[in-house]
């Protein structure tokens, strides 16, 4: 279904690229037709696995087909510079707001506020007014039981167990140059220590015991799921799929603090002008109770932010967990700072695992 959506989308790209070069009035590269559109171009961040339970019942509910491209956090933000005088899509779908921060700062957001903020606790907004919040999740450790029970160890509880020698090889995480998660676990470290310093001296320790680093959030906790590593760090609700499928994986929380993301979605500066329309219908139809709820019928393990949503049984909130003095904020105005000091100071990032 990926395939034949992103090859759609590669023709129907191409066909208005022709259209504009002709001098058709009204029309430039990259733009549509105006208005009833029954089209929407998006960039997602979320897994593959899940995005179909989403995009299938919008389309349903409105009859508006959904053209997707699937990218890591960090890819997406990429594409979205790159493409910032042509844009190829209309919306940003997912990922961690500092993701969306960093793009708002570069000027690549359109500002949108939906209705639906009436319905979320303000501590999520976007105080500047252009993305908007529609889930939580917390960074955990994802451990994989078998791995432990066979070497008799006990699962980390801190940021300090992860670099015990026994795990040496055995911990997997995304890069944070390419992953949301990824940056989002190296923002909380920053956060965690009295200074920087200190931080990247625990980063440092903490890479003598990584197997290696992928590309997307979402592949440390099947790796660690499959047994290819013992622990991965990844967020709360990526960590807990595997484990409701039947993988033997436990989760545990690091007792020091831990950081959060706030999924954002946000409409891109210069999307297709003839799917505006249809792109507000979709961030708001996303932070609905109905849009919220599917994360229950997609296995998401995801937390809604919309107070009048369901979620899935068993899921821990922030407000159970010991958090650290998180400024998303503050981490999305300093992420290409830190991401360049991570390539670095701990990986250069030549060979990110798939």
């Amino acid at each position: 279904m990926i395939r034949k959506r992103l090859s759609f989308m590669l023709v129907f790209i191409f066909i208005i690229t022709i259209f504009a070069a002709c001098g058709s009035p009204g029309t430039t590269a990259g733009t549509g037709s105006g208005s009833g559109s029954m089209e929407l171009t998006i960039y997602t961040a979320l897994s593959e696995t899940e995005v179909p339970t989403y995009f299938n019942a919008f389309e349903q509910d409105t009859g508006i087909r959904i053209n997707f491209v699937r990218l890591s956090a960090g890819e997406m933000l990429a594409r979205v510079q790159a493409e910032r005088d042509n844009p190829l899509a209309s919306i940003m779908h997912g990922g961690s707001s500092e993701t969306f921060i960093a793009a708002q700062l570069a000027g690549l957001l359109e500002p949108y506020q939906s209705p639906e903020l009436a319905n979320i606790p303000e501590q999520y907004w976007d105080p500047t007014g252009y993305w908007n919040p529609f889930y939580v999740g917390a960074i955990a450790f994802a451990n994989n039981s078998d791995w432990f029970a066979e070497h008799g160890l006990a699962y980390p509880q801190s940021w300090e167990d992860l670099t015990r020698p026994e795990f040496r090889g055995q911990i997997v995480m995304a890069h944070p140059s390419t992953s949301g998660t990824a940056y989002t676990v190296l923002a909380t470290i920053m956060k965690l220590f009295p200074n920087e310093e200190q931080a990247w001296e625990y980063m440092l320790r903490l890479n003598e015991n990584m197997r290696h680093y992928t590309r997307a959030g979402a592949a440390p906790p099947m790796q660690a799921a499959l047994g290819e590593a013992a622990i991965a760090i990844t967020f709360a609700h990526d960590a807990l799929r595997p484990a409701m499928e039947g993988y033997p994986i436990t989760v545990t929380f690091p007792s020091e603090g831990t950081g959060y993301e706030v999924g954002a979605i946000a409409l891109i500066r210069g999307g297709f002008p003839h799917e505006q329309e249809n792109a507000r219908l979709f961030i708001d139809w996303v932070m609905s109770v109905r849009g919220q709820e599917l994360f229950i019928d997609a296995e998401s393990n995801r937390m809604p932010v919309n107070v009048n949503a369901r979620y899935s049984a068993g899921l821990i909130s922030l407000d159970d967990l010991a958090i650290v003095d998180y400024d998303a904020v503050w981490a999305g105005e300093n992420r290409a700072r830190l991401v360049e000091e991570f390539i670095e100071r701990i990986d250069n990032a030549e060979s990110l695992f798939e």
